[in-house]
């Protein structure tokens, strides 16, 4: 079996009873010891190992009595332990254990060598009416059987160069200026509502990023994001915009700029609801999400003739194939405009022509 490295694992040498044998620990800050049976990587391990890291040691791992090495569920365990899953952001975390949960669940007792590409493009056929969902589980599917090879589980991937299912869908509504104006109608400069729009529409940020900037964040005419998804630290200039918002909200100590009427930061998902209760107050309709702000953002700086590159240097994208559709989308849109006046122009100065 290969090596690896696992986090928060200890290894020391048993020389008792005369014989040199390896035990390995579990040794986390503010967690219990847990000692690991077999050897790293193997299902045994990965079952205790796992569960280790979620904090869960007394809780057996669903499934773990039946866990086959070579299989699925092996395979598996083996990626939730891997630097390449640990070194996600916690909501990507969760967001890709589901998946896998359902993964293991359903085809956790076979063995990894088995599965052929006829297989995953037939279950793959069966998720068609959800397309985005079907695509997110093909690309744990390829990241899997990637790492069946990495580990001599089989030989080849056979999900490498299955294509995804086309989805023609927008993703989030993207807000309009009429929504945008009809939001800050409602709720006027002063009000925690109208900050939480702001910080969303002049950062281009995530709400989980909005979530956690404070006047600790500012820094002159910068706000300083690190990106809870990317990691990445974006220094975002201050918009004047919301620097007279920010200076016209009452300046309380608190750790973020956003607090619940508990006096607690929000959490993302938790602000996403009351975003969208502030959105139901305004009259807007359901589509308006926290999210299509972000793109609304980009919009603007697309319509304004950023560049891709200009636009992800401040939101963060790290891939520029979104970035560039709103700079594409701002690009028809202006050329269209010189087109038609241009053809208005022709029209009117032909008019007397034909008399």
């Amino acid at each position: 079996m290969s090596r690896i490295k696992l986090k928060y694992v200890h290894q020391f040498v048993d020389h008792r009873n005369g014989a040199a044998k390896a035990r390995y620990y579990f040794r986390r800050p503010g967690f219990k010891r847990v000692p690991l049976p077999g050897l790293p990587g193997s299902p045994e391990f990965m079952d205790v190992y796992t569960l280790a890291l979620a904090g869960k040691q007394g809780a057996p791992l669903l499934g773990a009595s039946r866990t086959k090495p070579g299989s699925m569920a092996a395979l598996i365990a083996l990626y939730l332990a891997s630097p390449k899953f640990l070194a996600k952001a916690p909501g990507t975390q969760a967001a890709y254990r589901y998946t896998l949960e359902r993964i293991r669940i359903e085809h956790g007792d076979k063995h990894v060598a088995d599965l052929e590409r006829g297989h995953i493009e037939a279950m793959l056929a069966r998720k068609v009416r959800t397309p985005t969902a079907a695509n997110f589980w093909l690309s744990r599917i390829k990241v899997l059987m990637s790492l069946a090879v990495k580990h001599g589980m089989r030989s080849d991937n056979p999900a490498a160069d299955i294509d995804r299912i086309e989805v023609r869908s927008e993703g989030f509504h993207t807000w309009t200026e009429g929504e945008i104006a009809r939001y800050e109608t409602r709720h006027p400069i002063g009000s925690r509502a109208r900050l939480a729009l702001a910080l969303l529409l002049y950062t281009a940020q995530r709400r989980s990023d909005v979530v956690r900037m404070g006047r600790k964040h500012v820094r002159g005419d910068i706000v300083d994001v690190r990106q809870q998804k990317t990691g990445k630290l974006i220094p975002v200039p201050l918009h004047p915009e919301l620097a007279c918002i920010l200076a016209a909200t009452p300046a309380a100590i608190t750790p973020t700029f956003l607090m619940t009427a508990f006096g607690k930061s929000f959490t993302a998902s938790g602000f996403g609801k009351w975003f969208r209760e502030r959105c139901d107050e305004a009259g807007l309709p359901k589509e308006c999400a926290a999210h299509g702000l972000r793109k609304a953002a980009c919009r603007r700086l697309a319509e304004a003739g950023c560049s891709a590159n200009v636009i992800a240097s401040i939101s963060g994208h790290t891939s520029l194939r979104e970035v560039e559709r709103y700079t594409r989308a701002a690009d028809q849109e202006r050329m269209a405009r010189i087109g038609m006046a241009a053809l208005a122009n022709v029209g009117r100065t032909g008019s007397g022509n034909g008399q």
